[in-house]
């Protein structure tokens, strides 16, 4: 008996995307097309379901991006929206509702759920110290920090999370943390915020997911016990920002909800416009009911790096607020690559879902079923061009088109493509083929149902192999001059077959089923998933039509240039190399005394802004030494560091401080600078030679 059978209901959801950008094929491997296959097998088995989606429209991610077009962040929410709800449509992504963060009734429910907690004193107040940008005079979002994974050694993680290895940050864990406004270390100041207390959650936490073990994906489980492992700490549900949605108490004026606060909320408020759109109760699908059994199964569908937002964080303040149900299952997916390297939006090494579409017009099913194919559900997968063109003319052209095709163009070759019978209507008559479907369709829906769509997508072609299989064994080319019966029960079981090939596609390749369904002159009501298949006797079927042409080699050439030339433009340049200057004499050189040292103390010298005053072990004697890289390093931040000296450099006095040599640095084409440090195992005094 079905799992899915014991829910009422189905709220479905998709990560909300961040409308700074554009979608690409990682987007709908991880978040999108697993819940789209999903969604539409749900409706298939007549379940009461509601897909919702948005976009996530408020954050630093926008303000960033609106920063680098020159505009203003509404102007990039409006126009990635309409992007990506277009892109969505033209592909065929289902959504019941595609919403946006920046609506009113998505602001409003959003506050309603701070001030519940804040009421409940959910809260932790507290001044804290967040890093601030003294060029710009601001207080710094997560996303606005960069900095040295202390998990990884990532040294491009943000401030709430490494997106390379997906640990959950805090700004202050960053090593060597960089604002990404002015490109200079940020300080440490103190601000008021609004904490959400998951240590103090962490036992109830522990228990209810505990109760989703070999439920739950082996890679979101054990990610969220790795987590708990290593102890929740409170976590700021405000930021100090001028996007996004106002904090709704007095004493908070000029700060907003942390994203994360409020993006799962848009799943609610997507809810809720929609229940208004179509009269519906949209408390059915998120409330708690009367009994469990009348309660809707939520059911979150994201990538990997969403998954302690979705599993740790949404469900805490779920919980905190007490009146809505708790995600019953969070299948998330890992990673997609592309040809040999990981996508990236900011190198451009992806592939984009608008261009994709108007460069391989009416092919998105071709996309849909690649992607379905190497989904990244249990470990990271790589999309390359040559095993697209190899999957769609060798799979879907070769033997999905191949059968379909066949069978169509003998039954308009030798009945004008009418269907008739002695026996008024035509069902499948071959019990052989009657039980393997049944089997095909016990796995299907097995697969469907434990989010296993790979090798769901390949019991369909299964189908289609046996049916190829069935067509080649008994020839009816042959069989219609010497037993015309048999070659017309060969042709009408193949017709049936078809039938339920339609009928099972319908969650991956739904632009391909209207064609089948066109062909064979069928509403979507005769096509059940499970049902049986049947014909009138006197059916007319359509014309035949292609179903997938083959990918030529040349189309594949130019998408492969197009990555190779992109990488081109986004490599770095080389750095302007500064000319030599003129030759000197070995003696000249022999005359500099370089030693290693060891800077013990450093401060800034007053009313300057460039000087250090160092003290330096030279291994000979302790010196002090001015050096004009303040603007580069802090000063506590450099106690210890090796670096080399030049010790018989002439004393010179620098506001009024005696300075006895000069620390070798190293600078770039950008004027960034960095120490010239001995090897290891030098002591203080090594000569440099």
């Amino acid at each position: 008996m079905s799992k899915l059978n014991k829910y009422k209901r189905f709220t479905v959801t998709s990560a909300l995307p961040y409308a700074n950008g554009p979608l690409h094929i990682g987007h709908l491997a991880g978040a999108y097309l697993p819940a789209d296959i999903f969604v539409r097998y749900l409706r298939l088995k007549k379940k009461d379901v509601v897909y919702v989606c948005g976009s996530d429209e408020h954050g630093a991610a926008i303000t960033i991006k609106a920063k680098k077009e020159d505009t203003t962040p509404q102007a990039i929410i409006d126009k990635y929206h309409a992007q990506i709800k277009k892109s969505f449509e033209d592909f065929g992504i289902a959504f019941d509702i595609y919403h946006r963060t920046s609506s009113p009734i998505h602001h409003d429910l959003s506050q309603e759920f701070f001030l519940n907690l804040y009421e409940k004193d959910e809260f932790i107040e507290k001044f804290s110290e967040q890093y601030f940008d003294e060029d710009f005079q601001q207080f710094l979002a997560d996303r606005y920090i960069i900095g040295t994974c202390p998990n990884c050694g990532n040294p491009n993680a943000y401030g709430d999370q490494c997106e390379n290895c997906g640990t959950s940050l805090n700004p202050t864990d960053l090593i060597k943390p960089i604002s990404t406004l002015s490109g200079k270390t940020p300080v440490l100041k103190p601000t008021k915020h609004w904490y959400l207390p998951l240590d103090k959650y962490q036992p109830w936490l522990e228990k209810w997911i505990d109760t989703k073990e070999g439920d739950w994906k082996v890679n979101v489980f054990g990610q969220c016990k790795s987590w708990l492992k290593s102890g929740l700490q409170p976590r700021s549900m405000t930021r100090d920002l001028d996007w996004g949605i106002d904090v709704p108490l007095d004493e908070a004026k000029g700060k907003k909800l942390y994203v994360w606060m409020d993006a799962p909320i848009g799943y609610i408020s997507a809810t809720k416009q929609w229940a208004i759109d179509n009269g519906k109760d949209w408390k059915l699908y998120w409330k708690k009911q009367a009994s469990e059994a009348d309660e809707s199964c939520l059911l979150h569908f994201i990538g990997k790096d969403n998954i302690v937002f979705h599993c740790i964080i949404f469900p805490s303040i779920l919980h905190a607020h007490g009146e809505y149900i708790l995600p019953q299952n969070v299948p998330a997916n890992e990673f997609l690559n592309l040809e040999g390297d990981k996508l990236s939006t900011s190198r451009n090494h992806a592939v984009w879902l608008h261009e994709y579409l108007e460069e391989f017009p009416g092919r998105q099913d071709e996309l849909r079923y690649v992607l379905t194919s190497i989904l990244p559900e249990t470990s990271d997968s790589e999309f390359t061009w040559k095993d697209y063109q190899a999957r769609v003319n060798n799979e879907l052209v070769a033997i999905l088109g191949n059968y379909v095709n066949r069978v169509m163009i003998l039954m308009h070759k030798f009945y004008d493509g009418k269907v008739e019978s002695e026996g008024g209507q035509i069902v499948l008559a071959d019990n052989h083929i009657s039980n393997e479907l049944g089997r095909f369709y016990g796995e299907l829906e097995a697969a469907l149902e434990t989010y296993k769509f790979r090798q769901a997508l390949q019991t369909v072609m299964e189908i289609a192999r046996l049916g190829n299989r069935y067509l080649t064994e008994n020839e009816p080319w042959k069989t219609i001059k010497t037993d015309p019966a048999a070659a017309k029960t060969t042709l009408h079981n193949s017709l049936v077959m078809i039938g339920h090939l339609a009928s099972c596609l319908q969650p991956f390749l739904p632009h391909t089923v209207q064609k089948l369904v066109n062909m064979l002159n069928l509403p979507y009501s005769a096509i059940g998933l499970g049902e049986e298949i049947a014909f009138k006797n006197g059916h007319q079927l359509n014309p035949a039509v292609l179903l997938f042409e083959k990918v030529e080699d040349e189309a594949i050439d130019k998408q492969i240039q197009k990555l190779l030339d992109k990488k081109a433009a986004t490599a770095p340049k080389a750095p302007e190399v500064v000319a030599p200057k003129e030759n000197i004499s070995y003696d000249s050189f022999a005359t500099m005394d370089i030693r290693t040292g060891t800077i013990l103390t450093a401060e800034k010298v007053a009313k300057t802004k460039k000087l250090l005053k160092l003290t330096i072990d030279t291994g000979i004697d302790t010196r002090t030494i001015v050096s004009g890289i303040a603007e580069y390093f802090e000063p506590e931040a450099i106690i210890g560091q090796k670096v080399t000296v030049l010790v018989n450099l002439e004393p010179r006095d620098i506001k009024g401080i005696t300075s006895q040599g000069m620390i070798l640095m190293a600078e770039n084409a950008e004027g960034k600078l960095a120490f010239v440090s001995a090897p290891d195992g030098m002591h203080n005094g090594s000569v440099i030679r």
